[in-house]
């Protein structure tokens, strides 16, 4: 079988270089194009030492022999590589920053499977969705689609620290995150807009949530709490959200209380409801740089080349 010939733009960070590692178990791609203009000429394996073997170097890539180009650099990033470079128009595009995902700028479809699986089987552009906001998404969609989103939703999310990309910063230094806990753009973060927008395409009016992010003591993973009122019995709204997500492979409604080891090191998000006195809870694990990042993207890449959704994403759990 011929292989679909990958470039990755923007490698040299954790979505780029957990992207290539994650193609590495595709069986229908060659990654072939690893570019970063800060790395050239270095050894992918000097940067991503969980690559070792891999000897190829960062180098440029021939847009005209890619099938797929990802678009891993940071914010504003890919609007600046289609302004400067001519991307043809056969190849698809998946940008896993922030430039595209709101408004249909630049034609591109917003990628999340679980509420736009047709439209992303055509698309040529796809604007990966944001690691809170895929959580945030997939707790509140089956209560918007059933009606139950005119009423406010308090969330509370706690992400790791790859969150906040390979860039160092005060807030990601070790001797701030090891043993500390903290909030962060309360209120305003800005996958907010993505979620808005989504919850209004989905066919109503955006649920007034108040968010509260946090900055955990860990590397990856990202827990989402959405407490609102509901007299709904517990196991009705179960039941919502099992029929809601009863094509979606990735997406699990789960009987038992969560933990961020179950979805480590996979493309699953889980999902756990429980009510208690006309108070509801509904808890949403995943993997920040899998399902809220490039497994999703490969997710994506699946669907929108018409192979199977689950091709290279079968992965287990980090549990020990």
């Amino acid at each position: 079988m011929k292989k679909v010939i990958v470039g990755i733009a923007g490698a040299a960070g954790y979505t780029g270089g957990e992207l290539a590692r994650l193609l590495r178990l595709h069986p229908a791609v060659e990654t072939r194009y690893l570019e970063s203009r800060s790395r050239r000429g270095e050894r992918v394996d000097a940067v991503h030492d969980d690559l070792v073997g891999e000897e190829r170097v960062f180098s440029d890539m021939d847009l005209d022999a890619v099938d797929v180009l990802f678009l891993c650099g940071g914010h504003g990033f890919a609007t600046r590589f289609l302004e400067e470079r001519d991307v043809p128009a056969r190849v698809r595009v998946i940008d896993l920053g922030n430039d595209f995902r709101t408004g249909g700028a630049g034609g591109f479809v917003y990628g999340l499977p679980e509420l736009y699986r047709e439209e992303i089987r055509q698309a040529r552009r796809v604007a990966n969705p944001g690691c809170f906001a895929t959580a945030i998404e997939l707790s509140l969609l089956p209560l918007v689609a059933a009606g139950k989103g005119d009423r406010e939703f308090t969330l509370f999310g706690v992400t790791g620290s790859t969150g906040a990309g390979q860039q160092p910063s005060p807030e990601t230094h070790f001797s701030y995150r090891a043993q500390n806990f903290s909030n962060y753009k309360v209120f305003t973060h800005q996958h907010l807009a993505e979620v808005s927008e989504t919850m209004r395409r989905a066919g109503a009016n955006a649920p007034d949530i108040a968010f509260v992010p946090s900055r955990g003591a860990h590397a990856r993973g990202i827990i989402v709490n959405a407490v609102f009122r509901d007299d709904t019995p517990a196991v009705v709204l179960e039941e919502l959200y099992r029929d809601y997500y009863r094509a979606s492979p990735f997406t699990v409604v789960r009987d038992a209380p969560l933990h961020l080891k179950q979805v480590v090191n996979t493309n699953y998000c889980f999902l756990h409801v429980q009510q208690h006195e006309g108070k509801v809870l509904v808890t949403a694990v995943l993997d920040n740089l899998l399902k809220g990042a490039v497994g999703q993207a490969v997710q994506n890449m699946n669907l929108m080349l018409g192979i199977e959704e689950t091709t290279g994403l079968l992965l287990k759990a980090s549990y020990f």
